[in-house]
């Protein structure tokens, strides 16, 4: 069933007789000595990492969003929180309240508890008088509880200048339990004026605390995107974008100040954490946030969400002295005998133990690896360098092949049940078998699914020419869309959806590809 369109913030006349009168709504934040601006929930709400008894809600008050203070004065604000089982808030279960801290860009993550599982909620905001727009969210079924059905939508790579949002509208229609989002939420930087651009951020590159603020704070105003938050809760992770194109731990694509890196990754974090619904157990503590975690959906699925950008090692094969001299790392390497060094990690030492951990105690009927990018290596041909031949990534699963590889053993040797790999990054759809590293010519153990871009294109000719030989059972690049995942204890499906043109707000969509999917035998069945 399609999710109803959800009206405007609701005004100060429409609450009047409601589940909140005038004088319970006055009583928060619009009086005293304090006047606020209005305007005051610009920026929409989000709900995200659904629990069986509870859920995370958040907003941020910014009346003038792209602004450094937000448009907020420099004051902490109380904000009172609703959630009621129904979209008029007469039967209203939870409530509270908030305060909106100015260090903090007067963002708000309210960790709901108290919820019955496996239900649907409405949830609402209110300070200053006025009342934000009203969210729908779910929480997940109690632990071990049997699932009939779920159903997630998943994408990643959302560039603003080069897309609209159509696919939030389609994802929207879908009534997803849950939309899951991999990396690129924001790009760092502005795109060149011409090509694929056909609107503009209006911002700096982000490079400190104020600019990636705006910068999510201009993404954010995209009405699509505050829609598909407001339809179902989100988990998220992230790619290279939301803080600097290929970094890596403390290193930047052009291998320049490591303390300079610090400092930008520091604000990077921050202005992630301010402007999604995520946890406080992923707040940033200094420079570090804890971003990979599990989520079980009852003893139908658990996600592995992870994170592979701020614990991973150097790149690899680059050449003699480019470390040294701070030259630019390359991105694109041939083979050599440091690729396949099994001490290289992408997900570092503490997260890898963590994954492994996880893989052997889940007894969750699937496993979804909620990770960045492809996994298959994947060879790539240099447009400018064609002479080379093919080539690999340094910055994907690619250039990390040992770490890729214990996981897919892992998977083997633990026996976890039915895996699942989704992935984005690469700005295109893929999908593949996944074998035991010991045993490639036997029956496959997982699959893997790469569900586009939202927005973002790709200019690699190659992708679909050496799709055969990279081991990719179905590759197309020209498309713009997202993956769904439709998961029963039988049984399951994943649907490419392809957008007619996702430079057109209002553009059409249709099915691209769809896989059938078996828990008694992994693998790919168009």
């Amino acid at each position: 069933m399609a999710i109803p369109a959800f009206p405007n913030p609701v005004t100060r006349r429409a609450l009047i007789g409601g589940a909140i009168g005038a004088t319970a709504l006055l009583s928060v934040g619009a009086r005293g000595a304090l006047r606020l601006p209005p305007g005051l929930f610009a920026l929409g709400v989000a709900s995200g990492d659904p629990l069986a008894d509870g859920v995370v809600l958040w907003t941020r008050l910014g009346p003038d969003p792209t602004a450094p203070d937000g448009g907020m004065p420099p004051v902490a604000v109380p904000v009172r929180w609703d959630v009621a089982e129904d979209e008029a808030f007469t039967r209203i279960v939870r409530s509270g309240q908030a305060r909106a801290e100015p260090d903090r860009a007067h963002a708000i993550h309210v960790d709901v508890r108290g919820l019955l599982p496996a239900s649907s909620y409405f949830y609402r905001f209110i300070t200053g008088g006025e009342a934000s727009p009203t969210g729908r969210t779910r929480t997940a079924p109690g632990l071990g509880a049997a699932v009939d059905r779920f159903r997630l939508c998943f994408g990643s790579c959302q560039k603003y200048e080069v897309g609209r949002y159509a696919a939030y509208t389609h994802m929207i229609d879908e009534d997803p339990d849950i939309i899951l989002f991999l990396g690129d939420y924001i790009y760092e930087d502005n795109a060149k004026p011409g090509g694929d651009t056909i609107r503009t951020v209006g911002q700096a590159p982000g490079t400190d605390l104020a600019s990636y603020r705006a910068r999510y704070a201009a993404y954010k105003l995209d009405p699509m995107l505050q829609a598909a938050h407001r339809a179902a809760p989100w988990l998220l992770t992230w790619d290279d974008h939301e803080v600097a194109n290929d970094y890596g731990g403390l290193r930047d694509q052009n291998n320049g100040d490591p303390a300079a890196m610090l400092l930008r990754r520091t604000a990077a974090y921050q202005a992630y954490y301010e402007h999604l619904p995520l946890r406080d157990a992923c707040r940033p503590r200094g420079s570090a946030m804890r971003l990979y975690r599990t989520l079980d959906w009852g003893s139908l699925a658990q996600f592995q969400i992870l994170d592979d950008r701020q614990y991973r090692g150097m790149p690899a094969c680059q050449p003699p002295g480019l470390v040294e001299a701070h030259l630019k790392y390359r991105s694109l390497i041939d083979a050599c005998p440091d690729l396949g060094d099994p001490r290289r990690t992408m997900l570092g030492a503490q997260q890898e133990r963590w994954l492994m951990h996880a893989l052997g105690r889940t007894t969750a009927k699937w496993n979804i690896l909620a990770q960045q990018t492809l996994m298959h290596q994947q060879a790539r041909i240099d447009a400018d360098h064609l002479e080379r031949g093919p080539q690999y990534s340094a910055d994907s699963w690619s250039g990390f092949p040992a770490a890729r590889e214990g996981i897919f053993s892992r998977w083997a040797e633990a026996k976890t049940s039915s895996p699942l790999a989704l992935g984005g990054d690469i700005h295109a759809f893929a999908a593949a078998d996944i074998h035991d590293p010991a045993k490639p010519d036997a029956s496959p153990i997982a699959t893997e699914f790469v569900g586009g871009a939202i927005t973002s294109m790709l200019h690699d000719d190659s992708f679909e020419r050496l799709a055969k030989g990279n081991g990719l059972a179905f590759a197309e690049s020209d498309v713009r869309g997202y993956g769904r995942v439709d998961l029963t204890p039988a049984g399951g499906t994943v649907v490419f959806r392809g957008l007619a043109d996702s430079r057109n707000e209002a553009s059409g969509i249709r099915d691209i590809a769809s896989f059938a999917l078996d828990p008694a035998r992994p693998g790919l069945s168009a």
